[in-house]
């Protein structure tokens, strides 16, 4: 009697074992199969930048990736380093993967086609942040979200035209990007009556600090008599500083730039820099992801958006974040 209880037992224990094993390696099957279903509904979004080597695109990315995770989706990045193949390179990988929509920062505005083309041909709509394409491209974009890039590059001449007499200035560009070339048509429209203001030169550097800084030397070489720099973005501003400074003219020349960077705010402040057109890459990356949300929902019917930019000076600096990007 005692035996047959021991096997009753022992016979018990061994069921109970199995039926917990089974039960975990079930749970564990579920539980698979529900994530796997979980993925399969997340919507795949993608962002490919002409650059990640600026802090600007770096915000914006943060503000669409903050977005678009809250909403349980993903979002992929990826940087074109400055290169227009590369970049449509990225966007083909990125459309093969089944996107749902594209956020573009064309390296160039005029050779982004091909790139468009892809998204167009696999159904992806794009939407084009910090800068426009051409004209004959901008069929192949669902929205545009940009700064008013022109008024910036107004607002920095009128600015100059209020504060000095006249001068000499040299203009750090980048022809590339839409976004740089009206914000310097904004700039040169503005002084074209002014006769005693004089551009003497300019210079490509891409929107880069280590292309700014030696582009700026070589004009300081070229030129005793500058007295205005008018930068496409911040980061070009700050190579052109740190050009003067080694240089000891920058307590003599005026230094406009474009972004309202940390940095040009702080710069702004001690006085080493005129005045920067401020925009909000976190509005830029925050309308960006809303906008994507919309046109998978049918709500979005807007083809640009423009956001007003704000002069930072060293008479209202202090009325904003010196720290930190809007």
């Amino acid at each position: 009697m005692k035996k047959s209880c021991q096997r009753y037992l022992f016979i018990t224990l061994c069921c109970t074992i199995f039926l917990l094993v089974l039960y975990q390696q079930l749970q564990s099957i579920i539980a698979t199969d529900y994530s796997a279903a979980q993925n399969e509904q997340r919507k795949k979004f993608w962002a490919v930048y002409m650059t990640l080597n600026n802090p600007f695109y770096e915000i914006i990315d943060d503000e669409i990736r903050t977005a678009v995770e809250k909403n349980g989706d993903t979002l992929l990045t990826r940087d074109a380093a400055l290169s227009t193949d590369r970049q449509t390179e990225e966007v083909q990988e990125l459309v093969d993967d089944g996107i749902k929509v594209l956020f573009l920062n064309a390296v160039d505005w005029q050779q982004i086609g091909p790139a468009l083309a892809v998204a167009k041909k696999a159904g992806v709509p794009v939407i084009a942040i910090d800068t426009n394409v051409d004209d004959k491209d901008s069929a192949a974009v669902a929205i545009t979200i940009v700064s008013d890039n022109y008024e910036a590059g107004v607002e920095c001449a009128e600015n100059m035209l209020a504060n000095l007499p006249g001068g000499n200035i040299v203009l750090l560009k980048h022809s590339q990007a839409k976004s740089a070339v009206d914000r310097i048509n904004g700039f040169v429209d503005t002084i074209r009556d002014y006769p005693s203001f004089k551009i003497i030169d300019s210079a490509e550097c891409k929107g880069q600090l280590e292309l700014a800084m030696p582009a700026m030397e070589a004009l300081i070489k070229k030129h005793n008599d500058i007295n205005v720099v008018m930068a496409l973005n911040d980061p070009a501003a700050m190579g052109a500083m740190a050009a003067l400074k080694n240089a000891g003219q920058l307590d003599q020349v005026s230094v406009y730039g474009v972004d309202g960077a940390p940095e040009t705010k702080e710069m702004i402040l001690r006085g080493n820099m005129t005045a920067t057109a401020a925009q909000s890459p976190r509005r830029i990356g925050s309308l960006a992801a809303s906008k994507a949300y919309g046109l998978l929902n049918g709500t979005s019917t807007e083809s640009i958006i423009k956001l007003p930019t704000t002069l930072l000076t060293t008479q209202n600096i202090t009325q904003y974040n010196i720290n930190g990007w809007d």
